[in-house]
């Protein structure tokens, strides 16, 4: 029998849900393995770094970082093209999908551990999968990921009494620009979904589309956001294919694109020059408030990687992009620097931060 391709994750999982879409629409035929805490560990012996999800190929190779994960098979199997064709639009995909992967996950990991429905269900289902190795009482279980979680993702993150209500917003606003776009087109970009889609499904398949509170807010402010998840989830490989490639970024994706970059950007500006000076806090201003948060070297590289993205455009096409980015394209100017080698990220998430939520 022909080795599969081997998807260890959890169904509860934010970037396990991002790179399932994907594999499925692409046409990847893999076996799911639902990940515990002694998998989770197996797997970080293999690769060198605690994360989820983990893709081993049908030759024992394995993979990380669902950014890179969807860049190889782009390249690598490049039918059906799940990307645009045009330079400009091709790199803002590519800045769409890193800033649902990162931007989002604040909104989305606060809706899942600060209320109460959410958290106790999430607890729950957490307990009985990632933990289920653990001889300790389901409930006990439960409520030792609530804690974690709570602790980790809400106040270690900067979410205060006073940035609580911002985070939200973040969600609603989302919504809101996303609605419209969805009620004209099946995807972002056009008839086929391209990697900002897939950046998207992260945090919309698994949380705010799953989780009792934001499923909620999105049934009610924004069906047509609520259509496209379930669409893009049914999307066979064949209709990906007889679908026409997008070739530009609609201008209809303008205030999208100009909320993620000012947002987005500032945060990884703030990261980096904090990574660089070894500190280990970033702060920040948005949305009124100031935000304090734990440095992550690998958003360091990731605002790296969209500079060395948007160096290798064209002039003109920078200007492109400059003009549907806005203000905060500036940040993407700036200089390409390595990170200091003690500093220098595993593929993926850094290790401090499991992201298995």
């Amino acid at each position: 029998m022909t080795r599969r391709w081997r998807l260890h994750g959890l169904k509860q999982s934010y970037f396990t849900g991002k790179l399932e879409g994907y594999l499925r629409v692409k046409g990847v035929a893999f076996d799911f393995v639902e990940m515990d805490m002694a998998d989770f560990r197996a797997c970080g012996r293999e690769t060198g770094v605690l994360q989820m999800p983990q893709l081993q190929a049908p030759d024992g190779e394995w993979l990380t970082d669902t950014t890179a994960i969807l860049r190889r098979f782009e390249a690598g199997q490049p039918e059906p093209a799940l990307q645009p064709s045009s330079p400009v639009a091709a790199f803002l995909s590519l800045f769409l999908e890193d800033a649902f992967d990162e931007w989002l996950w604040r909104p989305a990991l606060y809706y899942r551990w600060a209320f109460h429905e959410d958290s106790r269900l999430m607890g729950r289902q957490l307990g009985r999968t990632i933990m289920r190795g653990l001889p300790l009482p389901a409930g006990l279980r439960a409520f030792a990921i609530r804690r974690r979680q709570q602790r980790t993702f809400l106040r270690q993150d900067g979410v205060t009494a006073e940035t609580a209500p911002l985070v939200e917003a973040i969600y609603a606003d989302t919504l809101a620009v996303l609605d419209p776009i969805f009620a004209s087109r099946p995807f972002l970009f056009g008839e086929r979904p391209v990697a900002a889609d897939f950046g998207l499904f992260g945090p919309m398949f698994r949380h705010f589309f799953s989780d009792p509170t934001p499923a909620a807010i999105m049934r009610e402010t924004a069906p047509n956001v609520m259509a496209w998840v379930a669409r893009l989830w049914a999307l066979t490989p064949e209709a990906a294919a007889a679908a026409p490639r997008p070739t530009d970024a609609p201008a209809d994706l303008d205030p999208l694109l100009k909320l993620a970059a000012h947002e987005h950007l500032t945060e990884l500006v703030a990261n980096f020059d904090a990574v660089i000076e070894r500190e280990p806090l970033a702060a920040f201003d948005l949305r009124g408030a100031r935000w304090t948060t734990p440095v992550s070297p690998y958003c360091a590289a990731c605002l790296m990687d969209l500079r060395a993205l948007y160096a290798a455009l064209s002039a003109a096409d920078r200007a492109v992009v400059d003009a549907r980015l806005g203000p905060a394209s500036a940040h993407l100017r700036g200089p390409i620097l390595e990170l200091p080698a003690a500093l220098t990220p595993q593929p993926g998430e850094p290790p401090k931060n499991h992201r298995w939520a």
